[in-house]
């Protein structure tokens, strides 16, 4: 926050204004584009700046629609999307596009198989996210970029919301990706914030018209503060990133390792290299997942029912549905998230208070022993 305070304090004028502030304005956006941009390993005139994931998400899907609907009308994505992917093409869907939504298997991963069964010569876009937001498995985007090598036309759209700063980019951007999201708040920078990488040379309609800021792809002027603060903070994320990502696999693997031998939790993101190292989605079985989410609360330990973002909605447990997860086993889940700040001490805390919550209710639910 050092970094958007000084800015916001220091360079108030509008990048897009002619005079000095205007111009150091300018200065400071066009680095911290190229910073991001080094840091991605693209080109600066790639990068383009939104509010956010959700934004990101809808003008790849909704803009590649539109641009490219002389082409075809056939986009396809996963059933695990988030709701910001889900909803763009259920809009879509509304407005005549065919969309195929592509199943996963009990570990909330699409098959390539399916994938390539969808194809089609009206197909204009692919929209798979890297890492599933509820579970944390990680989809084969390196397979499915394989496989679309054979389709240079089709738009590829990677929601990396979830993936970045945890040492399995390599899985998650390959050179056939040609639509990338990222959203700050999810790597300790402003929320409000966040990156459209647009692969050079790609068709996308804007779906923000006005003063032609962002060439023209999201117009409206640039919140400067939150730009800076998030280079800034993307270069931290990175810097010792893969020490910063066993820490954090280390602390689920405790966690997982004491969940394991309680009869009547499930668990939905198990240790493995196809699943991401800090998500861990489980279920206590018989408690409804804001039940144990307000019990945690009530011991300062916060948690989610699965995804924050639909929490408050009836599609809460949408991505444990599509694995096929029993409704009454997936009501119960809930999700813990941890980053390179959460200690070892903590997960111990974790497993302490959540052993007396779970003894109370195993009691009620004669889960012992079962």
């Amino acid at each position: 926050m050092a970094t958007y305070d000084k800015v916001a304090l220091d360079i108030w004028g509008n990048p897009s204004s002619l005079h000095q502030m205007g111009n150091r304005a300018h200065q400071l956006l066009e680095a911290s584009r190229k910073q991001i941009a080094d840091l991605l390993g693209v080109k600066a005139h790639e990068i383009f700046f939104t509010s956010g994931g959700t934004e990101s998400n809808n003008t790849a899907i909704k803009g590649t629609a539109i641009a490219k609907r002389e082409f075809g009308k056939h986009i396809i994505t996963s059933s695990v999307e988030h709701a910001s992917v889900a909803n763009a093409f259920t809009s879509l869907e509304k407005l005549g596009y065919r969309v195929t939504c592509l199943p996963v298997d009990k570990n909330g991963r699409v098959n390539i198989a399916d994938l390539r069964n969808a194809l089609d010569s009206d197909t204009t876009l692919v929209s798979v996210m890297g890492v599933n937001n509820e579970v944390g498995a990680i989809q084969p985007i390196d397979e499915i970029s394989d496989l679309l090598e054979n389709y240079p036309n089709i738009h590829f759209h990677v929601d990396n919301v979830q993936a970045l700063g945890k040492d399995i980019w390599q899985k998650v951007f390959t050179p056939r990706v040609d639509l990338l999201s990222l959203s700050a708040h999810k790597f300790h920078a402003p929320r409000g914030i966040g990156v459209l990488y647009k692969k050079e040379g790609k068709m996308l309609e804007p779906l923000h018209h006005g003063g032609g800021q962002e060439k023209g792809l999201r117009s409206g002027t640039e919140n400067l503060p939150a730009i800076a603060a998030m280079a800034k903070a993307i270069r931290l994320l990175l810097t010792d990133e893969t020490e910063k990502a066993s820490h954090e696999a280390a602390i689920k693997a405790k966690i997982v390792s004491y969940l394991e031998s309680k009869p009547g939790i499930d668990i939905f993101s198990p240790i493995s290299e196809d699943f991401a190292p800090h998500i861990l989605c489980f279920a206590l079985e018989g408690i409804r997942g804001e039940t144990l989410v307000h019990t945690l609360e009530s011991r300062d330990i916060f948690t989610s029912t699965t995804s924050a973002c639909a929490s408050k909605t009836a599609d809460e447990a949408s991505t444990l549905v599509s694995m096929k997860v029993p409704d009454k086993i997936a009501t119960s889940a809930i999700r813990l998230s941890f980053d390179e700040t959460n200690t070892l001490e903590e997960a111990d805390k974790f497993i302490a208070e959540f052993d007396q919550i779970y003894q109370h209710f195993a009691q009620i639910n004669h889960l012992e022993g079962k």
